[in-house]
């Protein structure tokens, strides 16, 4: 079965890496936004932003969150996340920190973003997963990648499945 991800990270520093990601054609990913729409969406206040959001998580099967080094804590990521948990969507989480920028940097791992949140009084880190690819090569972090996106994200839909 073919699904579709939504794709959540810190746009500045791990566009890059992001882009690795989403390149991988193991699945359907959203279209990334360029610069210029991004800060079209943008210059529409928190609103329009809110409605962009939405509407790329429309008809996603799973919200796939890139970790980088400061992804934890931010507004939308945390608002991406908190909808794609109500809207019953797959919600994993694949640290990136190690894969390499366009400048050939890797980065240090960040904290885990669903630490910030509860379900039916769980901290949602000890329910929904977080995969850190064991390895420091960016290439390695990739291949890993790229092998098991498809088993994670059929995890993280039977997991969101579980909660009502």
């Amino acid at each position: 079965m073919t699904r579709r991800a939504f794709y959540s990270f810190h746009y500045q520093p791990d566009n890059w890496r992001a882009a690795q990601v989403r390149s991988m054609g193991v699945i359907d990913g959203n279209k990334p936004a360029s610069d210029n729409d991004w800060e079209d969406v943008k210059a529409g206040g928190d609103d329009a932003i809110q409605e962009w959001i939405d509407d790329q998580l429309a008809g996603k099967t799973v919200a796939i969150i890139l970790i980088g080094q400061n992804t934890a804590g931010r507004k939308w990521i945390n608002y991406e996340i908190k909808k794609a948990w109500r809207d019953k969507k797959g919600v994993l989480g694949i640290y990136i920190h190690n894969l390499k920028n366009s400048s050939g940097d890797q980065s240090e791992k960040g904290k885990n973003p669903f630490s910030e949140f509860t379900i039916n009084g769980v901290s949602m880190d000890k329910i929904v997963k977080s995969y850190d690819p064991p390895y420091l090569t960016s290439t390695n972090v990739y291949s890993h990648i790229k092998e098991n996106l498809e088993d994670w994200i059929e995890e993280a839909i039977e997991i969101r499945g579980n909660y009502s």
